[in-house]
């Protein structure tokens, strides 16, 4: 029974350009009390593989979070496996706007303490005593009413590059930093203001509804289905897109075009730009937004002592790398210093 990938990124990449086959990238989560995370990763981990489904999924006692490329022609066979575990039957599933081959190249099902990892340790927090799930058409009437403090329960180097007009975008670099900032901020308003909050495709939002509800506010509202959602139903119904920018998405995109509105800017030259990308010194691996222009004069890389890098025979970088975490959490997503036009850090809590 394989219960992990045989294949690398650059195998597979070959044999999806080969195949030509459409596929689906959506993304669905669900809170749920499993009992047996490591026993339910396997059984996803083998029935995925058999349907050439590729992903990032997390899996914990608190529920599922999945991110995935689905084979267009194998999606009836994919809904049906869902629909036979009895806390995703009819889940709700974020079809992406934008559809590529490559959103993923591998299929990891991983484990977690969290499905969303937020630093509480209170037993007496309830995740599924959420607030009041809202529809795009609702949503922007919400947001209109002079009482509502819309808030971007992102990162901020997602609302960098796009963001609801008018909302609070707190700049943090982890969800659980936003979660007390805005509890902060809003302290005196628990039962005059309306809290609506918004995140990529739900799943921080219900979380977070959760969490200030336990802390005592009185009427809290979350978008159904993220950003992600939001746009779609936009599209469909011909409603107003109160949305401006990018949507920031967690695969090999990086990005959704919502609106054609470019509200960021490169981080090496400070012309228009917002595309991230990560830089090529495996080593650094640094997320940050780069132009074009930029990419060429910098090999796709963040500075240029990650170009010397990459320019070293591959066991020299390897034995660099050695010790060092593959993460690009150490560089706090595009703080670095090495980025000369890098988006400040705000000395407000919301912009």
């Amino acid at each position: 029974m394989q219960l992990y990938n045989k294949l690398s990124a650059k195998e597979r990449e070959t044999l999806l350009e080969q195949a030509g086959e459409e596929r689906l990238t959506l993304s669905f989560y669900q809170y749920a009390r499993i009992g047996n995370p490591h026993l339910f990763r396997n059984h996803l981990f083998v029935t995925w593989h058999e349907q050439d489904v590729l992903g990032r999924i997390y899996v914990a006692h608190e529920g599922i979070n999945a991110q995935l490329s689905v084979p267009a022609i194998r999606f009836k066979e994919f809904k049906e496996f869902l629909d036979g575990i009895y806390f995703l039957k009819d889940v709700r599933l974020n079809i992406a706007i934008e559809q590529d081959l490559k959103s993923f190249l591998k299929l990891k099902v991983k484990v977690r303490d969290k499905i969303v990892a937020d630093g509480l340790n209170d037993e007496t927090f309830d995740v599924t005593n959420k607030g009041i799930h809202v529809d795009a058409q609702k949503f922007n009437e919400l947001i209109e009413d002079p009482d509502v403090v819309l808030v971007d329960m992102r990162n901020h180097y997602e609302s960098e590059i796009g963001h609801f007009k008018n909302a609070v975008t707190p700049d943090v670099d982890t969800f659980r930093d936003s979660l007390d900032i805005i509890e902060a901020d809003l302290k005196d308003h628990k039962e005059d203001k309306k809290l609506v909050m918004y995140c990529t495709g739900g799943i921080r939002c219900e979380k977070a509804s959760a969490y200030y509800k336990h802390k005592g506010f009185k009427n809290v509202f979350q978008l159904e289905g993220g950003i992600i959602e939001y746009a779609r139903q936009v599209e469909n119904q011909g409603l107003e897109n109160k949305f401006i920018g990018k949507n920031f998405v967690f695969d090999h995109r990086r990005g959704e075009r919502i609106t054609e509105d470019v509200i960021s800017n490169c981080h090496q030259c400070g012309e228009a730009c917002d595309t991230h990308t990560n830089c090529a010194n495996e080593a650094c691996h640094l997320l940050f937004i780069q132009c074009d222009k930029c990419a060429v004069a910098m090999e796709n890389c963040c500075s240029e002592e990650c170009i010397e890098i990459i320019h070293l025979p591959y066991e020299e970088q390897k034995r660099l790398r050695q010790g060092i975490p593959n993460s690009n959490k150490i560089f706090k997503k595009g703080r670095s210093e090495k980025l000369k036009f890098k988006r400040p850090p705000s000395p407000q809590r919301g912009n």
